[in-house]
């Protein structure tokens, strides 16, 4: 049974001042027997459902919450001005209202730090718990000032507003300042009835990573360890302490500071809902949903040359889709995009044919989604949607570079400012970038740390590969890490700020569309002057929020004004649509690697690729698409394709069954749908 909760704590999702990752703290928090713990990120929520998912997965009661900045005047001020107070969740209202007072710190409070103020505190105090916070807490900065009065004051503030949800924080850290705002606070505590809360601040694990979190500090504010003038934490005590530790010292005097944590962790029941979707239906009811997509598919059906001797095959794969879509409950997710793709068309914003998975969908084709016909390239809708393996459709959906903003305009007009937004994405300190850091903040030359990180070579970060692994695959690099002590340091240093959160921005192409208000569901935050969510792609659709991939390619734009021009200067009738796909002119220039500008084309290898093969027919397009990654090209599977189709090497299948399978692709295993039929067969 737990004897202290952590109610104040800082994971790697506080933007290089927190030094907790999230696994680690899982890890640890079961190993001293802690059944539960807090998040509480400075500012924002951006790790929120990573906590939420790897605390419940290791049997520990997650509780939701954050390490807010106020301003004592008004959130629209811009006046360099904030203290520290500590949110934590009780429910789902309190989730709301977190969510919308974080929100609104950004878009509304934000001056250096993302400020609320007391307005939206007494609007949004319901279901949330109040801590005072750290020494930069109101209360606390107050009584540093010199001004109690006016600390009791706030403190008295504090407890109206948040109704018997209030607690006075008292820390045990080794400060000097910290044990004489204990003193007064635990006074104010008794005049005004307010409950004592102990807590940590805790920023790392183990006593030992202080050192980490001093540099993460320096990498954050630029600058080295020897300034004298550097932001730093000045005892190491803010580490993630044992329930023993916190029962020990200063608090032995104040119990009730240590039971209060349990009594707080009891009260904080908030969950999030998995396994539901908050996806706008397209009509009254999701079966008025299916029977629309179930007539225009048939419509789109009818208005294909399918030849008589196909139909038959045609409608039964139609009807196979449809059951499955309808099934999972997806109707309305493709009506969405069939909605928004007709709109682009219809107001001249070119949209690109469909590629990955998406055109695998014959109801996708017949809808007007993709313009990939997916029998006649032998694609498996099972890739795409599979009722065995459930998992939120994803068409990959490319728009003109110059008009893409249109199409986001016209979903936020569709469906309401309130219901479409973007989505954040976050930046890591990887190998290479926490090497050029921590020679920053050693002092060292720039290009001695530079030379490291050129022999730092390409790591599956996927697989969980790291700069450890690095020495040990690139032997140059280990030779200078065995040698140099100095580089040995720097490689140290880096591997242990490797893997933490750098910074957010904007997914190249995911906006959500919701059912519902998304402030409902996660907080949102200003990022490259447009609005996103606080939680990366994953995390959204976690909590039930809908992808939609609205990606911006130059090269459309390029064709598009190609397009133009041929249509004022040289044919006005010209359609790009009834270009063959036979061209022995255009396979020429492929095959002498003239593919400057041509998307998935133009990089060196791909040119030499595409000089090697010389392909001759649009199969062969598709083919070396395929095979320009890194396992066929390491494994020799290109030369071997390039060999077979130009004679130098003997075709030969495995089983001669698999010839009818394997006959384009001259006897390799070249997509995953050959895989699945193979397997099958």
């Amino acid at each position: 049974m737990s004897r202290f909760v952590h109610l104040h704590l800082h994971t790697n999702y506080s933007l290089l001042d927190g030094a907790i990752n999230i696994k680690e703290l899982a890890r640890y928090l079961k190993e001293t027997d802690m059944k539960k713990c807090a998040i509480t990120d400075h500012g924002a929520m951006f790790g929120v459902v990573k906590f939420y998912k790897e605390m419940k997965h290791n049997g520990i009661k997650p509780i939701i919450g954050c390490e807010c900045y106020t301003t004592k005047g008004s959130r629209f001020e811009r006046v360099a001005d904030s203290n520290h107070l500590v949110l934590l969740c009780q429910d789902k209202e309190g989730y709301k209202n977190l969510s919308r007072l974080v929100t609104h710190a950004y878009t509304e409070g934000f001056y250096y730090k993302p400020r609320m103020d007391k307005e939206l505190l007494e609007k949004y105090s319901k279901g949330l718990i109040a801590l005072s916070a750290c020494l930069k807490g109101e209360i606390a900065s107050l009584i540093l000032e010199g001004r109690e009065e006016e600390a009791k004051k706030t403190a008295k503030w504090y407890k109206d507003v948040f109704d018997g949800r209030f607690y006075l924080e008292l820390q045990d850290n080794g400060i000097d300042e910290q044990y004489l705002v204990n003193e007064k606070i635990v006074q104010i505590g008794m005049e005004l009835d307010i409950p004592l809360v102990a807590t940590n601040d805790c920023h790392y694990i183990n006593k030992k990573d202080a050192f980490v979190q001093d540099v993460l500090v320096c990498v954050s504010t630029k600058k080295t360890l020897d300034d004298p003038n550097r932001m730093k934490m000045s005892t190491n005590e803010f580490y993630v302490k044992t329930a023993d530790e916190m029962m020990q010292g200063f608090f032995k005097e104040y119990p009730q500071a240590i039971s209060n944590t349990l009594k707080i962790a009891d009260q904080c029941e908030f969950s999030f809902k998995t396994g539901i979707h908050y996806l706008p239906v397209m009509g009254k009811t999701e079966n008025e949903s299916a029977s629309t997509i179930e007539k225009e598919a048939q419509k789109g059906l009818e208005k294909k040359d399918i030849p008589l001797e196909k139909q038959k095959e045609y409608q039964d794969r139609l009807q196979h889709e449809l059951d499955i879509i309808q099934k999972m409950g997806y109707s309305s997710y493709y009506l969405i995009v069939t909605d928004f793709i007709a709109w682009a068309r219809q107001n001249s914003v070119p949209v690109g044919p469909g590629r990955g998975s998406g055109a695998a969908s014959l109801v996708a084709y017949c809808l007007g989604i993709t313009n990939l016909d997916p029998i006649k390239y032998d694609l498996i809708f099972e890739r795409f949607l599979n009722p065995e393996r459930v998992s939120l459709p994803d068409f990959d959906i490319d728009f003109c570079s110059r008009k893409r903003e249109d199409v986001y305009n016209y979903l936020v007009g569709r469906y309401g400012q309130d219901y479409v937004t973007r989505i954040a994405t976050f930046g890591f300190l990887k190998a290479k970038s926490a090497i050029k850091d921590i020679g920053r903040v050693l002092g060292y030359p720039v290009q001695k740390a530079q030379d490291v990180s050129n022999l730092v070579p390409l790591l599956d970060y996927d697989k969980g590969e790291n700069l450890k692994d690095a020495v040990e695959k690139e032997p140059a690099l280990r030779r200078l890490v065995n040698e140099d002590p100095s580089i040995a340091k720097l490689v140290e240093l880096a591997s242990s700020i490797e893997g933490s959160v750098r910074n957010y921005g904007v997914h190249a192409g995911g906006v959500i569309i919701s059912s519902i208000p998304v402030l409902d569901i996660v907080p949102l935050i200003p990022a490259d002057d447009v609005i996103a969510t606080q939680f990366d792609m994953k995390d959204v659709e976690e909590v039930g929020l809908v992808k939609f991939d609205l990606l911006a390619i130059e090269t459309l734009t390029i064709i598009d004004d190609a397009v133009q021009y041929i249509k004022r200067f040289k044919d006005p009738n010209f359609d790009i649509e009834k270009m063959p796909l036979d061209d022995p002119n255009i396979f020429q220039m492929l095959a002498h690697g003239d593919t400057i500008g041509i998307f998935q084309l133009e990089s060196p290898g791909m040119q030499k690729l595409l000089r090697n093969l010389k392909p001759d027919c649009f199969e062969d397009i598709i083919a070396v698409n395929a095979l320009y990654r890194p396992g066929p090209l390491e494994g020799g599977m290109v030369d071997q394709f390039i060999n077979r189709k130009h004679g130098r090497e003997e075709i030969e299948y495995p089983f001669k069954e698999l010839e009818s399978i394997l006959k384009e692709t001259y006897g390799i295993i070249v997509y995953q749908e050959q895989v699945q039929r193979i397997a099958s067969t």
